[in-house]
Order: C-alpha cells, then sequence, then structure tokens
C-alpha cells in the first residue's frame, strides 16, 4: 500500500482538523554534523549527532569519499547519539572499500556493533591517533 500523505493529519489531529493534544503532525529536524580532517596519513571523518535514513546522506558521501582517495580512513564515532541499520550499512560498504577504522564508539554505536556481530568484522580503536598511525 503506498504512503498517502493526504492521510497524515486525520491520523494526528481531532476531528476539528486541530493538532490533538500532545501531538506533533512533522518530525522534528535530525541533528547530523560530519567534520573532517588529515590525521597521520589517515583521512579522518568525525559523525555527530543521528543517523539513520533520513540523515545519512553527508556522512555516507564523506566516507565515500574518503575511501577512494585515502588509504586509511578513520571514523571518530565519539559523538554519534543514534545510529540504526543504514549506518552500519554505510559502514560496512566503507571498509569494503579500503580500509576503515572506526573510534571510540558511543555507547549507543558499539551496542548496535555488538548485537549485529558487526564489531568483529569492523577495526574499532580508542583514539584517533592510535586509528591514524598504526
Amino acid at each position: 500500500m503506498p504512503w498517502d500523505k493526504d492521510a497524515l493529519p486525520t491520523l494526528t489531529s481531532t476531528t476539528s482538523g486541530s493538532p490533538a493534544p500532545g501531538r506533533t503532525t512533522a518530525h522534528p529536524p535530525y541533528r547530523a554534523e560530519v567534520r573532517q580532517y588529515a590525521c597521520g596519513g589517515a583521512w579522518v571523518v568525525a559523525a555527530d549527532g543521528e543517523y539513520d535514513m533520513g540523515s545519512i546522506t553527508p556522512l555516507r558521501e564523506a566516507l565515500e569519499t574518503a575511501a577512494k582517495q585515502y588509504p586509511k580512513v578513520v571514523l571518530d564515532a565519539s559523538a554519534v547519539t543514534f545510529a540504526d541499520s543504514t549506518f552500519l550499512n554505510v559502514l560496512l560498504l566503507t571498509h569494503r572499500t579500503g580500509t576503515l577504522r572506526v573510534v571510540a564508539p558511543s555507547p549507543q554505536v558499539r551496542r548496535l556493533c555488538e548485537i549485529t556481530g558487526v564489531d568483529s568484522v569492523l577495526d574499532i580503536r580508542r583514539t584517533v591517533e592510535e586509528a591514524a598511525t598504526s
């Protein structure tokens, strides 16, 4: 069944057409930021915020570009507050393209990697410096 955008207001509003108390009709904006820099011969991509299908594009593009241009890519995941399977897919695709090291994953990312088994595939390090120079 295709998504019906016109049905959304009826699902989230009262019969008068106004929003139901305590309900919102729009999702809050994602907070996702990507910073990049060189460190010890590696390219570091620092991800900050929430990553899912709606917000993954800047991170995916940064990692794709870095993997094509640098022999070693380091993802600083210490400030990732939410990640889902979309995030994991990007990490695995980057890992297949080149050398990816994930640094200091946040507790949420670490747990996601553990329960999916991705932590046994990816190279996870404690610091950016350790990941970049080893």
